[in-house]
């Protein structure tokens, strides 16, 4: 396909390293009529270690993706092309433009992928933690409330999770990860390609041994659930009834209990101790 063919490019671009952006995007990224970049001061600093001159840089972020997006597809109708990016890595997964995208495409207006960096699968690929199947969960909730309910939707999904999380939240997100998931390997991955890149691989339940300070961006990858090392039922059960004997609130004993089982969430423990536990699927 020629690369000035007009159309929207959803182009990836490096996740640190300048030396990753691909000949195409390269070409791409030079003749585009017009580059949306979700922010213009590190997409023209990109452009610039790499030898690039685009024709012209437009902002295009969440707070004014809706705004311009007509503009953009004016253009689109007009003949001329665009490209997209996002501040690293492939643009939608967790960036604007997937509103963009899915009114090109109910025009019938042309879309294509230019592949390249993608931080998820970057982490994924050097983890170590099985890699199929896998859900990305995006950029965690910035409330308590909504990581759990986020944690608990996927606690019982066969595969890795793989999610992105600021570092001053990390370390209360991972406690909540393990509070929920359970006992699980985890791979804290940071600073991808870049000089200072590090994989921190251990377990779930001792994130709290991380440093408090992580710099950089972070991308998480959390092994699949270890269904093998799950504390039987009946003994949670007979556990939880020696428990109830102390005295003190279900969701207090549902700590208490959780602290000295392997692979149940306090929410599952909280179900059993006030009866409404969902029955288990049949094998």
């Amino acid at each position: 396909m020629p690369l000035n063919a007009n159309r929207l490019w959803i182009v990836a671009t490096p996740l640190g390293n300048p030396g990753d952006l691909s000949t195409r995007a390269r070409e791409v990224l030079a003749s585009a009529d017009l580059v949306l970049a979700e922010d213009t001061r590190r997409t023209a600093r990109l452009l610039r270690d790499c030898g690039i001159e685009a024709r012209r840089l437009l902002s295009f972020y969440d707070h004014n993706e809706a705004e311009r997006q007509e503009g953009v597809l004016r253009m689109l109708r007009e003949g001329q092309t665009v490209a997209l990016v996002s501040d690293a890595g492939t643009p939608l997964l967790a960036d604007p433009g997937y509103r963009l995208v899915r009114a090109c495409r109910k025009e019938g207006l042309a879309v294509s992928p230019l592949p390249g960096p993608s931080a998820p699968v970057t982490a994924l690929s050097a983890a170590g933690i099985p890699p199929l199947p896998h859900s990305f969960l995006g950029f965690l909730p910035r409330d308590a409330a909504g990581r759990d309910a986020l944690f608990a939707a996927f606690a019982h999904v066969p595969g890795a999770l793989i999610f992105f999380e600021r570092k001053d939240r990390l370390k209360e997100s991972l406690a909540q990860a393990a509070r929920i998931l359970g006992p699980r390997e985890v791979a804290v991955c940071r600073e991808l390609t870049k000089e200072h890149e590090e994989f921190i691989v251990g377990r779930l339940e001792d994130s709290e041994l991380l440093p408090d300070e992580l710099l950089g961006e972070i991308t998480v990858v959390v092994g699949p659930p270890e269904q093998a090392e799950r504390t039987p039922r009946e003994d949670v059960l007979l556990l939880a009834q020696e428990e109830l004997a102390l005295g003190g609130k279900p969701r207090q004993i549902a700590r208490r209990v959780q602290d000295a089982v392997r692979g149940w969430s306090g929410k599952e423990i909280y179900a059993l101790l006030t009866g409404t536990e969902q029955a288990e699927p049949e094998a």
